[in-house]
Formats: C-alpha cells, structure tokens, sequence
C-alpha cells in the first residue's frame, strides 16, 4: 500500500503569545459586549499558549479590502507552499537524501482561506522546477477537514499508480480573512481560536523509485479511508461571503455534535476491517479546539495520553484548519512504532463532514 516517506511544516513568521491576543480582542470588542470579560475567557480557556500569523499585529488594527487580503494570500501562499516543499523533500530525519521535484507526479494542494484561479499549485510550479506534466489537484472548500481528506486523495492517486508520488500540499492563511468589523460571538471566537499554517506530505506508490530512501525502518500506510456527510447542516461551520470577503460560521453546538454523530461513525468505519477503537496505538485527531479535544475523549472513551500530540499542537500552533492534522501527523511520524501499529486519522470540517484515514506502520516492502 502507498506509504507516507516524509513530511514537514512551516511556521510563519510572526508568533503571538494568547495574552497579546486577548488584549487585542478587549480593544476590538469591548464597546459592543456588555460581557466582554466573561466571553475574553475563551482565549484562556481554549489552551492555546501562541499562534503564528503571516503578518503582524499591526495590519489587523486596519481595514484591509477583500481585493489586498486576497492577493496577499496568493503571494504568501505561494512562497509558503515553495517553503514547506522544500523542508518535506530534504527533511533528513525522514530522507537519507534530498528528493528532486522532478520526482513529483501529482500535487493535491488544499486550501480554504483564499481563492486563487490558476490555483497556488501552479504558480508553485512555476517557482521550483517540477515537470510541466505534474498532475494538479486542488481541494477548496473542506476546511479543517482538508488536510485528512488530501491525505486520503494522495493515498488513493498512490495507489491507483503504484510507481507514483505525490505531495500533499495544505495552506491556510486564516487569519487573514480576519474580519474587524465583524462584532458576533462566533467571530470573537474564531479570534481566540484560529492561526495560519502550512505543511507538506509525500506520499510514495509500491513501485516508486524514491520509496527506498526513507531513513524510517517503520512508515504510516495507507489501509482504508471514509468521508461521511450530516446531510442539512451547512450551518455548523464554514465561511459566509459577503462584500468584504470571508465571513467565519462556528457553531457552538460542534462539540455536542461530535459526541451523538461521532463514535457510531468511528465504528462503522473500524468494523468493515474487523478492528475496535481499541485496537488502535495511535489517535491523529484534528485539534479543532479544546472542547473537541474533550468531547474525542468522552464518547470515543480513549486515553487523554492518545490525544497528547494534539494537544501539543494547539497549545503551540492554535487552529490553523487543513495543515493542522499533519502538524500533528508529523510529531507521531517521530515517535517509534512497532510493525503493524494501527493509527486513525480524523478531522471535521464544513458539510458537516468528518474525514478518517485508517493508517498501519510498515517497513518498505
């Protein structure tokens, strides 16, 4: 089966300590909430030490047309993804040497944050020297659900070619469709909670040529994959387009969704291969926020200790919607496994949606 051989993430270059950010929002908000200080408590709550933000503090004090956000995240998700590429194929704790894109068959990028025609992956194509002939894949609108849903497409391209390779690119640039103007709850929330990231994944086919030069004796492969749909709910999350760009959707019933939807589909999934979520080592949840985090470990029943990389990831890096899943992926990849650890991927996104890609560690074969 396809296997994950490297993968990467990238940081943008501004980091802002949860504090600053909370002193932020009290600027921006306090006029308009009676209970400021009662809702300001999500930004403590929600666990979340820092993020990182494409630009400074300073450019949010401002309004910024929807015109400039979005030819700002075209240029910044452009070189962003060129970064992140470059770190997946020279990443040395998963390469014993550096890969040349000319090796690169397809490119799935997602992405939910901007829009762009031709799509970012071809005006990184026009950066780094890929063939012209690499199949392009964009992936928009799946939100926090994109990064497992690219993951899962890879997999399937990978497996469809076995001599393939193909990386999965995830961009978000959340922050900026920050909208200042925008005085509700669920944007003061989306404040607290959402960041920018970008991260890369290569996936390799049976038969690639570059496949035996993992550095890894144990790599995640592809076993099975499931999108499922709650049909009727376009309103749990998502974004509303109105003349000043990107409008956040953030229900405040998503944690209590994912414990009556959830688990029966986790199930369901993991018994078509005669597996319980017992049989699983490793849990590579999307970090949507802390109340997700807890609401995964009450109705799945699993151990706080299989959601720990998650955790670790919001504490450090907040919300950052697609990329978010391989930021945690990538801290499990550098843990040790044992031959035949099963591993669940699963993120929630727009749709409603839920995205599990069942993973088992193996040596190249």
């Amino acid at each position: 089966m396809p296997q994950i051989t490297s993968i990467s993430s990238f940081k943008p270059p501004h980091t802002l300590k949860q504090d600053v950010t909370t002193e932020f929002a009290r600027e921006l908000f306090s006029e308009n909430f009676q209970d400021i200080e009662r809702l300001l408590k999500a930004f403590s709550n929600g666990q979340i030490e820092e993020r990182q933000f494409a630009m400074p503090l300073e450019w949010f004090r401002v309004d910024h047309s929807l015109e400039e956000k979005n030819d700002l995240y075209i240029e910044l998700a452009t070189k962003y993804g060129v970064e992140a590429i470059n770190l997946c194929l020279a990443n040395a704790l998963f390469l014993k040497q550096e890969i040349d894109v000319a090796n690169i068959d397809a490119i799935i990028f997602v992405s939910s944050s901007g829009m762009a025609t031709p799509s970012i992956e071809a005006r990184i194509m026009n950066v780094l020297p890929f063939s012209p002939h690499t199949k392009r894949i964009p992936i928009w609108g799946l939100g926090c659900a994109g990064g497992a849903s690219g993951i899962a497409r890879g997999f399937e391209y990978c497996k469809a070619y076995p001599t393939a390779n193909a990386l999965v690119v995830c961009v978000e640039l959340c922050s900026l469709t920050f909208q200042r103007n925008d005085l509700t709850k669920s944007n003061l929330i989306g404040t607290s909670l959402f960041a920018d990231g970008v991260a890369c994944a290569l996936i390799t086919g049976d038969e690639s040529s570059i496949r035996d030069l993992t550095a890894q004796p144990l790599q995640p492969a592809f076993v099975q994959s499931r999108s499922t749909l709650m049909p009727n709910s376009e309103d749990v999350m998502g974004w509303e387009m109105k003349d000043s760009g990107l409008h956040v959707v953030f229900s405040r019933d998503i944690p209590n969704i994912i414990k009556k939807w959830l688990r029966r589909n986790v199930e369901e999934f993991l018994e078509t291969m005669n597996l319980k979520i017992n049989d699983l080592t490793e849990f590579i949840a999307h970090p949507g926020g802390k109340k997700v985090i807890d609401a995964y470990l009450e109705v799945l029943e699993i151990d706080q200790k299989m959601t720990r990389e998650s955790q670790r990831i919001l504490q450090k890096h907040g919300n950052m919607s697609s990329p978010t899943v391989l930021y945690v992926l990538e801290e499990i990849m550098k843990k040790q496994h044992n031959e035949g650890d099963y591993g669940l991927m699963a993120a929630l996104g727009p749709g409603f949606s839920s995205e599990l890609v069942l993973l088992q560690w193996k040596g190249v074969h």
